[in-house]
């Protein structure tokens, strides 16, 4: 995994993109802050950047460099959730400004995973996580099915967890600063 995580990091750093096995699917990432980087990322994806995007963070630690304000019903959710889960926050910073919404928001999922634990905690960084599949398209549940355009169109593929099964993405829920908390996909 080591091995792995470096040349991940190696892309990360130099502004490329990576196919990587996240907690649900695999992931389409790059650097979170980098603008060009996730400008490639809507390019593969042929997607309009007014669509969001999700982060990958390590840590609630990690979450406050990205977030003005992070909700406390926040830290419950983290606490008593069993599956993963996108949390879109307001008063987005320190992001790309084309990964941050209109309204100042951000998706931001801490995930269940020790591949993408240890390669966001060697980044020291949010690394951007979207469905490894062209847009409209669906999402693949398993490293076979990522079509051969998404595989040439990232610098790196990583190479664990290819036989994974992944039957769903992450809930997302959008926490409001005033408290209000909404479900977006359950």
């Amino acid at each position: 995994m080591n091995k792995e995580i470096n040349k991940a990091l190696q892309i990360l750093k130099e502004g490329g993109l990576i196919l990587y096995p996240t907690d649900t699917l695999w992931g389409i990432g790059c650097d979170a802050t980098n603008p060009e980087a996730v400008n490639k990322v809507f390019n593969l994806k042929q997607r309009e950047d007014s669509r969001a995007l999700i982060c990958l963070v390590a840590d609630d630690r990690m979450l406050k460099k990205y977030v003005k304000k992070i909700p406390e019903v926040a830290y419950n959710i983290f606490e008593v959730s069993e599956d993963p889960i996108t949390i879109i926050y307001d008063d987005a910073q320190n992001l790309a400004s084309n990964l941050i919404q209109k309204d100042n928001t951000i998706a931001i999922r801490i995930p269940n995973d020790d591949f993408c634990f240890q390669l966001l905690r060697r980044f020291n960084g949010a690394i951007v996580s979207t469905s490894a599949n062209i847009s409209g398209m669906p999402p693949p549940k398993s490293f076979k099915e990522i079509s051969q355009e998404v595989l040439k169109g990232v610098d790196y593929v990583v190479n664990l967890h290819r036989e994974k099964i992944c039957n769903k993405p992450s809930s997302i829920l959008k926490l409001s600063s005033d408290g209000v908390v909404k479900i977006i996909r359950p």
